[in-house]
């Protein structure tokens, strides 16, 4: 959309990015979360401006029930979806890293756990815990009543604690392990990858059947960390160990990697870590359809506010 010059057009463009952030939290994917923003304009465009009082939570309420649809009607493809589903990364600016609550909010690990909610569930939850919008807003916004808003909001508040427990990791950490990581996994040394995987840490790739990964999570630190000790050794999606590179970059809130060689983003990946700096979870999109918010470069300010 070109720079707008209609007031009713500035006001929209003006609430983008909060539109994109509570659509891309509910939904996952980069893309599903643009075509809602984008069906929230169209929404926009036809309304009775005149009885809007509050333009920021009336589009919010719009993109939010817009992607709750969405996620319904692509519960299948994801049910049904060759090896682990993990949601599609972008890339995030530091005013995103810099929020606690922003960051976590649009995290790998909270989205894979935001994928076990139910539809309602997870939008319920998006705009009450992420963007503090009142029982009596998402109620209008879900089209329930209030009584079963609060019901669904205290359900899937307590699903996601018992999956994600709270602790908050120092960035400056985040960001020295996974600088350790990308050097010991480029590097064949297996020894360090042991001393930063967590026991039981699990490895999720997603290649979604178009790239040769993973069908089922790798558990384990020993497997896990064998995995990527290979990284240097072998030719992976036809590109040569040599030909690859790998560079730390700020994606979902944190730090990432991106593999990239031959022309093309082939692969990203995200730690999670424990608070005694340990990586409990790594989660690997090589599936090329999700890679491509992260090819093109744009960064997303995925700010609640």
């Amino acid at each position: 959309m070109t720079h707008p010059t209609d007031p009713d057009q500035q006001v929209f463009h003006s609430h983008r990015n909060l539109l994109f952030s509570v659509a891309y939290r509910i939904l996952g994917t980069a893309a599903d979360a643009e075509d809602a923003v984008q069906d929230a304009w169209i929404r926009w465009s036809s309304a009775d401006r005149a009885q809007v009082a509050d333009p920021k939570a009336y589009l919010a309420r719009i993109v939010a029930n817009l992607a709750m649809q969405r996620l319904r009607s692509s519960r299948w493809q994801r049910e049904t979806y060759l090896g682990p589903w993990l949601p599609e990364p972008v890339l995030t600016g530091g005013d995103t890293a810099d929020a606690v609550t922003d960051a976590e909010s649009v995290s790998m690990a909270m989205l894979v756990v935001l994928e076990t909610l139910s539809p309602l569930e997870r939008a319920v939850f998006v705009l009450r815990e992420v963007f503090g919008f009142s029982h009596a807003e998402i109620a209008v916004a879900v089209e329930r009543s209030e009584a079963a808003v609060r019901q669904t909001a205290h359900r899937a508040r307590e699903h996601v604690r018992a999956q994600r427990p709270r602790f908050t990791v120092d960035r400056s950490q985040q960001r020295g392990v996974t600088e350790r990581f990308l050097a010991a996994a480029t590097g064949g040394d297996l020894n360090t990858l042991l001393e930063l995987l967590s026991p039981d840490v699990t490895l999720w790739t997603d290649g979604g059947g178009k790239v040769r990964q993973a069908r089922r999570p790798v558990r384990g630190a020993e497997p896990v960390a064998a995995w990527f000790a290979a990284i240097g050794t072998v030719t992976y999606q036809g590109v040569e160990p040599h030909d690859m590179h790998a560079a730390l970059v700020e994606m979902n809130g944190g730090p990432g990697l991106v593999f990239s060689g031959a022309g093309r983003v082939v692969a990203t990946i995200c730690l999670d870590i424990d608070a005694d700096g340990r990586v409990t979870a790594i989660h690997n999109v090589a599936n090329p359809d999700k890679l491509r918010a992260v090819a093109d470069g744009t960064t997303h300010h995925l700010r609640t506010t």
